[in-house]
């Protein structure tokens, strides 16, 4: 996509309603393929170049949103996990079709469907969709955040914590290995830090624990290694519940390669803590 993809520090205008609408209906199309490959027998499951797994589900659910797309936002930029990018324009549809697709291909029900959309850099609308968990949760600039449970509960606005202390915060992260594995301002040794000044860690993973973050359920999220298909989506649940997402070196953006969630207020002393 043509535009910076940065998260600006600046309150965004409001989001057009029938994109969160858009938005909304290919989560429940993604859904609609992926959920039935889940636990599936005859799953395929390749490896990438980068020997990430990729399964048959993925690649249909990223086909079925572009092909959405294509007929409802044709002026529209997309970039995928699987089909990359396409198009130029100052908006621009961010998609990981199964975000925690290591949990799928192993039958743990933690992996979600992210659709953002990207207007000018800054992640507008971002839905988040869990069916396996039976959770969905979403953000929509000037709409506030929300979350609801799969598949007919009532939606309930969401809001980050009031934590202000570190020695009281409930911190994740991924994969602890990922600090030592992947280059980046924050090492093995920063996360320990953390983990040892915090009251309790624990490693949700992936999507889930940046919307833990927006519900107010975890008070930091550390993700040491992210794409911008990993992070746009819930960087836009964050913001509308009052809280922050940073590359960890406390830029404001999602597409640094890595990725710090909090509820706002603990975000500076985060970084400090880690080492940024």
């Amino acid at each position: 996509m043509s535009p910076d993809p940065t998260v600006h520090p600046e309150t965004p205008a409001p989001a057009d309603p029938r994109d969160l609408d858009l938005a909304l209906r290919l989560a429940d199309l993604a859904d609609a393929i992926t959920l039935p490959r889940f636990r599936a027998a005859d799953l395929r499951v390749t490896s990438k170049p980068d020997r990430t797994p990729v399964t048959d589900a993925d690649t249909a659910a990223e086909d079925a949103i572009r092909a959405a797309l294509g007929h409802e936002r044709p002026d529209d930029a997309i970039l995928g996990e699987e089909r990359g990018e396409s198009g130029s324009s100052r908006r621009g549809w961010v998609i990981d079709p199964i975000d925690g697709t290591k949990n799928f291909s192993r039958g743990l029900p933690a992996w979600a469907t992210l659709v953002a959309l990207v207007v000018d850099g800054v992640p507008v609308v971002g839905v988040v969709s869990a069916p396996a968990l039976h959770r969905r949760w979403w953000g929509s600039a000037g709409a506030g955040a929300w979350a609801r449970d799969l598949p007919a509960g009532t939606p309930r606005r969401i809001a980050v914590s009031g934590v202000a202390d570190v020695a009281d915060a409930y911190v994740s992260t991924t994969n602890t290995d990922t600090f030592r594995s992947e280059p980046g301002p924050v090492t093995r040794d920063g996360w320990l830090a953390l983990t040892e000044g915090c009251w309790e860690s624990r490693a949700f993973g992936d999507f889930w624990q940046h919307v833990l973050v927006a519900e107010g359920v975890l008070d930091v999220a550390v993700e040491p290694a992210a794409n911008a298909w990993d992070l746009a989506a819930p960087a836009a649940v964050v913001a509308e519940a009052g809280g922050r997402l940073t590359d960890l070196a406390g830029n404001p953006s999602y597409s640094g390669g890595h990725g710090l969630t909090s509820n706002g207020l603990l975000h500076a002393r985060v970084l400090e803590v880690l080492g940024a």
